[in-house]
């Protein structure tokens, strides 16, 4: 089997590609799953399902535990029915697809971010992942990498995706090792299962030692993006006694 070639790329250069019903190998990239999802690919699907978070993970997903890390892993439960398709592929294509995860709209592209000891600023570093199958590199229009990303609405899961990272480095950094099994617990609450962390909030005093604006408290009652937020500052308190 061929491996897939990996090309680095600025952000202002150009690639062809176009995925389409038209195109032969349509939804092959469905198959063979192995997709994982950030938290807030999680928090956009299950609210265009119209699921709580909880619902969500019990029906379409599996929870794994980094062997290194202790950190929680979640994956998209494959359709066993048919070649370990994505339970949300149709004939026609995605049935989430305007909440599709943030590794679907990246796709061809793979995304990189590191951050500078000196600044703490963010850099992003692309490549383009053609694979050997795939018949969308015979499109002629060329398109910039900075466009790709526009048009693919990744702004909002980037910048999300993004903050996760962070608390990840921090958590290599000053926690090396597994987590114990009570800590990814709360991982997995505060970032993955956020319509009870929601409750647990209001019913638990959860919050107790951090410092929350009341006007986040209220904000949180509804917004599932500020929730995640809140979630994500908790889990660093908590773990490691910072806060932003």
């Amino acid at each position: 089997m061929m491996e897939p070639e990996l090309t680095p790329l600025d952000p202002g250069a150009r690639f062809c590609f176009r995925c389409s019903p038209a195109v032969a190998c349509f939804n092959e990239c469905c198959r063979d799953l192995s997709q994982y999802l950030t938290p807030y690919d999680i928090l956009r699907l299950k609210n265009a399902l119209g699921l709580t978070s909880g619902e969500f993970l019990e029906q379409y997903t599996v929870r794994y535990v980094g062997p290194e890390t202790g950190l929680p892993v979640i994956a998209l439960k494959p359709d066993s029915s048919a070649e370990l398709e994505c339970p949300f592929v149709r004939p026609d294509g995605c049935a989430v697809y305007g909440d599709r995860p943030s590794s679907c709209r990246m796709y061809p592209l793979a995304r990189a971010v590191s951050r500078s000891r000196e600044t703490g600023d963010l850099s992003e570093h692309y490549a383009l992942l053609k694979e050997p199958h795939c018949q969308g590199f015979n499109a002629q229009d060329a398109i910039s990498v900075n466009t790709w990303i526009d048009q693919q609405g990744l702004a909002g899961y980037n910048a999300m995706n993004d903050r996760l990272m962070t608390l990840i480095s921090l958590k290599n950094r000053l926690l090396p090792g597994p987590l114990e099994p009570h800590q990814a617990d709360m991982w997995h609450l505060a970032l993955y299962d956020l319509d009870r962390f929601r409750q647990a909030i209001f019913d638990q005093k959860l919050l107790e030692g951090l410092n929350v604006k009341a006007e986040t408290l209220e904000k949180v009652k509804t917004d599932d993006v500020e929730l995640l937020k809140l979630g994500l500052e908790w889990v660093r308190f908590k773990l490691y006694g910072k806060a932003e």
